[in-house]
């Protein structure tokens, strides 16, 4: 378990405020250069696209925990409405329209550097005042809109372990990092957007149903370890196919929660995604070898927001 100190410790450590100026809002998005997508782009062999995205419906996982309810879908117009003569000034024209409510970190989605905070600050040093209740000033997630287009690279841990999916509460370590990229065969450099499988979502879709371990209770997930494997090699993004991307319960004291979001995120400036459905793409991997990737998820261009849901692309 890491003390309160240890996790200061690293967040001083893997630290880059000022490293790309001071007014840097895109933390380690600026290794993400034009040559990079370039290469990037050479990665697509099949023209294989996976969709990495669940579905934002009624159905998803959340419970109402800290205020994260499911998408609320409406049609303001329909079938019905063409039927009953509502629109009979634009007939033989008719259309329908609709609406969503939805909480932006409700399902797959990237956490903007302005969601975590550690001793009242967030990446690059910008205090409590950057995000008031209008939103982000610094930080939000638009500032990604033309940002993520890169080399993936997906780490297939359930698989590297020999299981169908990971046991409730199991940690990452670094050395597990380590050791899942070297059996794949795999480098994780400058740039790069690291997948990383647990294998839960396979679990839950067995079962049948979601649990609470997509809604803040006990999974699988990232130790804080995981930052001596992602922050030296100055990754972009990490994302996990699990709710809160670090085991749950966290491997820290009770004072801390969520210590790697405070390191990577707060601090490092690497964006951390979560809930992305890796199931496909790893049975792709796994049967041709190939663990790289182009990757693509643009945020929605929702001002100050810190956070969005995306529909991640990974194309082969």
């Amino acid at each position: 378990m890491y003390s309160l100190d240890d996790i200061r410790e690293l967040c001083t450590r893997y630290r880059n405020w000022g490293r790309w100026g001071a007014d840097d809002e895109i933390g380690t998005f600026n290794l993400v250069t034009p040559e990079k997508v370039t290469a990037a782009a050479q990665l697509v062999r099949r023209g294989a696209v996976f969709s990495l995205s669940l579905p934002l419906d009624a159905d998803g996982p959340m419970t109402g925990a800290l205020g994260r309810t499911n998408p609320v879908h409406l049609m303001l117009q329909d079938g019905g409405d063409i039927a009953s003569g509502a629109q009979s000034a634009m007939a033989p024209l008719g259309y329908t329209d609709d609406a969503v409510y939805m909480v932006l970190q409700c399902a797959t989605q990237w956490d903007a550097l302005a969601h975590v905070f550690m001793d009242e600050h967030m990446y690059n040093g910008h205090g409590l005042g950057s995000v008031t209740s209008a939103g982000a000033e610094k930080c939000s997630i638009t500032g990604m809109k033309d940002k993520i287009v890169t080399r993936g690279v997906l780490l297939d841990v359930a698989r590297y372990k020999g299981k169908p999916w990971l046991d409730l509460s199991e940690p990452i370590s670094d050395e597990d990092l380590a050791g899942c990229a070297d059996s794949q065969g795999v480098d994780v450099g400058e740039g790069d957007v690291v997948l990383v499988r647990t294998g839960r979502l396979s679990f839950v879709r067995d079962r049948g149903s979601w649990g609470d371990e997509y809604a803040g209770g006990h999974a699988p997930g990232l130790g804080v370890s995981a930052a001596h494997f992602f922050c030296p090699r100055d990754v972009a993004a990490v994302a996990t196919d699990t709710w809160g991307f670090e085991v749950q319960p966290n491997e820290s004291l009770p004072e801390m929660w969520q210590p790697l979001h405070a390191i990577m995120l707060a601090n490092a400036g690497i964006t951390i995604g979560e809930m992305f459905d890796l199931e496909a793409l790893a049975e792709d991997c796994a049967g041709d070898g190939v663990y790289e990737f182009m990757f693509v998820a643009p945020p929605l261009t929702i001002s100050k927001a810190v956070g969005s849901p995306i529909n991640p692309q990974a194309i082969k």
